[in-house]
């Protein structure tokens, strides 16, 4: 047992955990989203061609068929159903994990970012294995669904982001978490940019069920680095109950113990930025692949991939972006450029007609997620030492609000306005993005000095 995985010896201490290396949280973050995103778009796809076979639509999107832009009702119906069935994936995932996310998050300020971690990680392979199940066993696609609920008890990648930023939140210092948070976004970015080119390739050569194989095989090693070998950063762990209010208390008082009063409309102003800039990008990201693969793109399986890998290259360029202009900006203007070329890709995206124009929009977001960590690191700094967990686990609980509203709106407004602009819910993405942008502005401006002294804790 390593001397420091836990301080010594306190009355009501949780006992130390064996571990086999005191590894950072960065490797659990890329195992994890490299898992999903090689899952995500597969199973898009798995869903178009399933319902593409029940309803006797042959799927065919070469260049001759892609030509002829006369609506094809039966597309329009395959079209519906795969959006339909993604929402019901995500409403199910977010009715649960709006509940544990909160709880397992508030938790985690208690007995350590280590069990929540895990638990996430074990939600992750079993949803997973579901998925195997059905694509092996042609079960009924509703499985999809019980598998999201499954993962969504177990803390879902919400609870996995949680404690990372949490984790990271616990050793850096004021000045250098802006950064550490972008850098763990960015393990996010190159694990799904790899993913999705993988995935594409994978696909068109051996069909659905390896590339499901292999996220089965990357979660089960996350889970055993989660175990054994991540090194615990909260200080004092300890024992506590996990089914007991007092943890979804944690979350409420956040936003209404006493407080000076800019510092708590910061805290409420920020969260609310943060739904909006979740709500456009998942918005965006449920419809792109749908979007793609219909006329007049029509894509195939590997322009896909090169179409997903494209969606996860910001996170790594908004890193080196944010790097640079850290030199010669505050981080609220850097996070207005990257709203900016945010709302360019988005309207770039509405009117897009041709791979090119594409792809063109794919490369206007490449400083597009510069804003979320920035935001992060500042909600960070609004509150102490003991409260980051039930913080970030109030931003997981944003983050799945968003991503519900993000697949009501996108993936019921996508179906309706095929007739009349298949492009419309990105022009809607880029008017909503305009919210964020006049609250960052906003608060710029009401306080120039960007730092906020932690407030001492009620005993």
């Amino acid at each position: 047992m390593e001397k420091d995985a836990t301080p010594p010896d306190k009355p009501g201490a949780r006992p130390a955990v064996a571990v086999l290396w005191r590894g950072p949280v960065e490797p659990l973050v890329f195992l994890g989203n490299f898992a999903l995103v090689l899952q995500g778009p597969l199973t898009t796809q798995y869903l178009w061609h399933r319902f593409s076979a029940d309803l006797g639509y042959n799927g065919t999107r070469d260049k001759e068929s892609c030509s002829n832009h006369s609506v094809d009702p039966t597309m329009q119906e395959v079209e519906t159903l795969t959006s339909h069935w993604t929402l019901y994936m995500n409403l199910g995932g977010f009715l649960v994990g709006i509940f544990t996310s909160t709880l397992l998050g508030a938790w985690s300020d208690r007995v350590g970012r280590r069990p929540l971690l895990v638990l996430a990680s074990l939600g992750l392979l079993i949803q997973a294995l579901v998925s195997i199940f059905v694509v092996q066993l042609q079960l009924h696609v509703g499985y999809f669904v019980l598998g999201r609920v499954l993962c969504a008890l177990l803390g879902d990648f919400n609870g996995l982001l949680a404690a990372s930023f949490a984790s990271v939140a616990d050793v850096s210092s004021s000045h250098s978490r802006t950064f550490r948070m972008a850098l763990l976004e960015a393990c996010i970015g190159v694990a799904g940019m790899l993913a999705s080119l993988l995935g594409g390739h994978w696909l068109r050569a051996q069909g659905y069920a390896n590339p499901f194989w292999l996220a089965l095989a990357l979660l089960i090693v996350m889970a055993l680095y989660a175990a054994f070998c991540f090194g615990e950063t909260l200080k004092e762990p300890k024992s506590t109950r996990l089914f007991t209010l007092r943890h979804h208390r944690a979350i409420i008082q956040l936003y209404v113990t006493p407080a000076p009063e800019k510092s708590r409309k910061h805290l409420a102003l920020y969260s609310l930025a943060i739904f909006v800039v979740v709500t456009v990008h998942f918005g965006a990201q449920d419809i792109l692949t749908i979007y793609e693969m219909s006329t007049p793109l029509c894509w195939d399986s590997k322009l896909i991939g090169y179409g997903s890998a494209a969606q996860q290259l910001p996170y790594l360029t908004s890193l080196l972006g944010l790097r640079l202009l850290q030199y010669c900006l505050a981080d609220a203007w850097v996070a207005e450029i990257g709203l900016v070329f945010n709302i360019l890709g988005m309207v770039v995206f509405a009117f897009a007609t041709i791979t090119p124009l594409m792809f063109t929009g794919y490369g206007l977001l490449f400083l597009s997620l510069v804003i979320t960590p920035i935001i992060r690191a500042k909600l960070s700094k609004l509150v102490g030492k003991s409260e980051l967990g039930a913080l970030f686990s109030a931003v997981a609980c944003v983050n799945s609000l968003a991503m519900l509203v993000a697949s009501g709106i996108f993936n019921s407004l996508y179906p309706a306005t095929l007739n009349f602009m298949k492009g419309f819910p990105f022009l809607l993405g880029a008017g909503l993005l305009f919210i964020p942008a006049i609250l960052i502005g906003t608060l710029e401006k009401t306080d120039p000095h960007l730092e906020f002294q932690q407030f001492p804790q009620s005993p």
